[in-house]
């Protein structure tokens, strides 16, 4: 028997910014050049795409041109740090970045406190060192290995795989000093929020983090880290403000939560990122803290991420609209439900909208030894078993199609992108790199193909097609 968890928190209304008109506005630092940083080392450039090799530490590519700000860096070859020319006070920071494969970086504010940024893929239980944390103290006092204290580990890992963009805002309010330049209230983290899901809130930093440049000041400059490995910035955008403020709680019913400790499913109405909404949608957690949801109208992946489980409070709240929200950073595979398989006469026909004329039958799912769903269905006369499993190390999801008979025009929709880049043999990057796809070699080669603007990934079924989603 699979048991639901439910955890209720009083919900808060978002924090409030207020602007005061002598502050400058939002400033989005060109990357065009270096011009907006200090003395910047030959380890930093401004390049025009970057690219991560998955089996190497430190291994980022670059090509010419513009709007990314590259660090390259390594454990033998150290660079510099990277300091903005204007000072902050209190600021709001948004920036994407990509790491690579062991990768270590950060963000310091002020140049003295630290939001960690590192290639912390699948870990299940973060610490402060780890990617989003915000890095602890040093006490040179305390006994050797102990002598970082006070850090703050994210409330949960919401991190993406090494070489895929991720996104990160920082809500920062300085330390404030009386005329006499004695120090009369630290400095807070107010919120981060890391792919779309906040890992702090209202933190109070009683001093600089380790790495800090000096002593504690009203304004100073934004620092990057550059000695610690490679790692490319993109889109840095950073507003300040004068003041922050917490509004009232909402009233109203507690949030529900569903905790995914072991196999859990749950069937609801599944939104998609453009609000179309799946009505037959199932959603599958489990230990490895990877999630996904299905529709079962038409065998169609939809979306997965990291982190925990299910907010259902709009299921089980009064007259709510019975959808599900997923509690941890959401990438989505498509835009529209469409059917994951189709019988094409050749790789450049039309893909199917519906199942209309396929004979579609949903056929429900089954349990397997570890009670995790396998889905069923017939369509053209075959019939079609979908596994999805999460991986045991925390990276992706492993599917596997199998069919109860053979035909070499039976195809799967793989993927449905904006773009799709063999990025080396069998590894696939999607979608202005937000998830990769890697084809099993026994399987074949997949098709990349023109559809409407997009770009589709279909591959022939045959008997068995077997692939990785790794995010």
């Amino acid at each position: 028997m699979r048991i639901f968890k439910l955890r209720a928190f009083a919900m808060a209304l978002p924090l409030m910014l207020l602007a005061n008109s002598g502050f400058a506005q939002t400033q989005t630092i060109s990357l065009d050049d270096l011009s907006a940083f200090k003395n910047p080392g030959k380890n930093w450039a401004i390049v025009g795409g970057v690219m991560t090799d998955l089996s190497q530490n430190d291994a980022i590519k670059s090509t010419k041109g513009t709007g990314i700000l590259f660090c390259s860096s390594s454990e033998k070859n150290h660079g510099s740090d990277l300091f903005t020319n204007d000072q902050f006070g209190n600021v709001v920071v948004e920036l994407d970045y990509l790491m690579a494969k062991g990768g270590n970086s950060g963000i310091y504010l002020q140049g003295n406190y630290e939001i960690q940024l590192e290639d912390s893929w699948g870990y299940k239980n973060p610490t402060s060192a780890n990617n989003g944390g915000i890095y602890g103290r040093w006490d040179a006092s305390r006994p050797e290995g102990e002598e970082v204290v006070g850090g703050f580990a994210p409330r949960q890992n919401v991190s993406k795989a090494p070489g895929l963009w991720q996104h990160i805002k920082i809500v920062f309010q300085a330390p404030t000093f009386d005329g006499s330049g004695s120090k009369t209230a630290n400095a807070k983290i107010l919120q981060v929020a890391l792919n779309g899901v906040v890992i702090h809130e209202n933190i109070e930093l009683v001093g600089p983090t380790r790495g800090n440049v000096g002593k504690e000041v009203a304004m100073a400059s934004l620092r990057l880290q550059g000695d610690h490995g490679s790692v490319a910035f993109r889109n840095i955008s950073i507003k300040p403000f004068q003041e922050m403020a917490m509004q009232e709680q909402r009233g109203g019913a507690d949030p529900i939560f569903i905790e995914a400790n072991s196999n859990v499913n749950l069937r609801s109405f599944v939104p998609l990122e453009n609000n179309v909404l799946a009505p037959h949608g199932i959603s599958v957690g489990g230990p490895e803290q990877v999630s996904f949801s299905y529709d079962l109208d038409k065998g169609m992946l939809m979306k997965a991420w990291h982190g925990q489980f299910l907010e259902t409070t709009a299921m089980w709240d009064g007259r709510g609209n019975g959808t599900s929200k997923p509690e941890g950073n959401v990438t989505y595979f498509t835009k529209q439900l469409i059917p994951s398989v189709a019988m094409l006469k050749g790789s450049n026909d039309t893909w199917p909208k519906d199942t209309v004329g396929s004979g579609y039958k949903p056929k429900g799912y089954v349990m397997d030894a570890e009670d995790r769903p396998e889905f069923k269905y017939v369509t053209y006369g075959t019939k079609i078993n979908d596994a999805i499993k999460a991986m045991p190390d925390g990276h992706g999801l492993n599917r596997e199609i199998s069919t109860d008979k053979s035909s070499k025009d039976l195809y799967l929709l793989l993927a449905n992108a904006t773009d799709i880049q063999e990025v080396e043999k069998g590894l696939y990057v999607l979608n202005d790199k937000s998830y990769y796809i890697k084809i099993n070699e026994a399987n074949g080669k997949p098709i990349i193909r023109d559809n409407n603007g997009m770009k589709q990934l279909i591959m022939p079924i045959g008997s068995k097609l077997n692939y990785s989603i790794l995010f």
